[in-house]
């Protein structure tokens, strides 16, 4: 196959584990060539090709394989999958795959997934790897609840109370209950402890980073924002550059009404939940504290606007709607470089 001679209009790889499958279109439309690769012949492989569009689905290894390719001289875009879905034609496998990710990158209006460093990769794998963590200790503290509901124990919710309780109930029940189970249970708190190091351990590293990288530092002065939201923003957006305005950012979040419209009827439902489910959750927790404090409110720039929100609107929608308008704000920070409200201290102390 001579894939130097003729120039191309854009490449599209299926990214596997091991092998990649690669489909190009020449500059006339037509199918140039398609071949499979091993995923450690892709520089050399690359190296052979005039430089052009290469389009490939965000992934994993997505963001390394596209940092390749730029120093390749490539054009590398990282595209939704959502996007590409449109353009599959025929059955699924991986060369019509391949192929729909090529017509796809060559969409002029077609929004693409901004490349992200490698700082950027570790901040986000540092997040990951805490979520995982506290989701293994909520499945630790829930095993524990429903082995002493097994022995007829209920406990009273939250985290707190069976800590300080735990070891109380087993030296009162120890007649009731078998030295196997009380084993067992002993046991998975030895593991809910060790949950606990990991996650301080990670918190903490997290934390460290918020300190030093100046643009969490703007990011906390965001009303509710603190080092877990400012790093997970930080790593998944930058400066914000991939979004025109905060409300696209808002709406990449899913923080903004689900749309079914049709025939001139606009129908609103529900959030659209799109996007990044940590970011969301960690917006709509931010929102939900500063609802817990009206004192606080007028001090604010948008404390007025809440004010006047709060007595029409329900708690949930509330916080959802504060979400929304606190992702609009760290777009605004982050993208503009400036902490929040600065505009408004500057003239107080005029």
């Amino acid at each position: 196959m001579d894939t130097t001679i003729a120039p191309l209009a854009s490449i599209g790889i299926d990214i596997g584990k091991e092998v990649f499958h690669l489909v190009g279109f020449g500059t006339d439309g037509k199918i140039a060539f398609r071949r499979k690769i091993k995923r450690l012949a892709l520089v050399e492989t690359f190296k052979k090709l005039p430089p052009c569009i290469v389009g490939m689905e965000a992934c994993l290894s997505a963001h390394f394989v596209s940092r390749a390719l730029r120093q390749l001289g490539h054009e590398p875009r990282i595209i939704p999958a959502i996007y590409v879905k449109p353009f599959v034609k025929g059955q699924k496998n991986d060369y019509n795959d391949a192929e729909a990710i090529a017509e796809a990158a060559l969409r002029p209006n077609l929004r693409t997934v901004r490349e992200k460093s490698q700082d950027q990769l570790d901040l986000q794998a540092c997040h990951r790897v805490r979520s995982r963590l506290v989701s293994r200790r909520t499945a630790t503290i829930n095993q524990i609840r429903a082995f002493l509901i097994e022995q007829g124990i209920a406990v009273r919710t939250g985290s707190r109370a069976l800590r300080t309780s735990l070891f109380e109930i087993l030296k009162n029940r120890k007649d009731e209950m078998s030295p196997r189970m009380s084993d067992l249970i002993i046991g998975l708190h030895e593991d809910w402890l060790r949950l606990d190091e990991r996650i301080e351990t990670t918190t903490r590293e997290i934390e460290e980073i918020s300190e030093h990288e100046e643009n969490c530092t703007r990011l906390m002065s965001v009303p509710g924002v603190g080092p877990l939201i400012s790093t997970a923003v930080v790593a998944a957006i930058g400066t914000g550059e991939a979004f025109n305005r905060g409300r696209d950012f808002g709406a990449w979040l899913g923080l903004v009404p689900r749309q079914y419209s049709t025939g001139g009827r606009s129908i609103l439902g529900g959030i659209s939940k799109r996007g990044s489910r940590y970011l969301r959750t960690l917006f709509i927790q931010a929102a939900k504290v500063l609802l817990m404090r009206p004192q606080n409110w007028r001090k604010f720039s948008f404390g007025e606007w809440l004010t006047n929100a709060a007595p029409r609107m329900h708690r949930n929608k509330l916080a959802a709607a504060l979400a929304n308008k606190l992702a609009r704000i760290a777009w605004s920070v982050l993208y503009n470089g400036k902490a929040f409200d600065t505009h408004r201290l500057e003239a107080e102390t005029i």
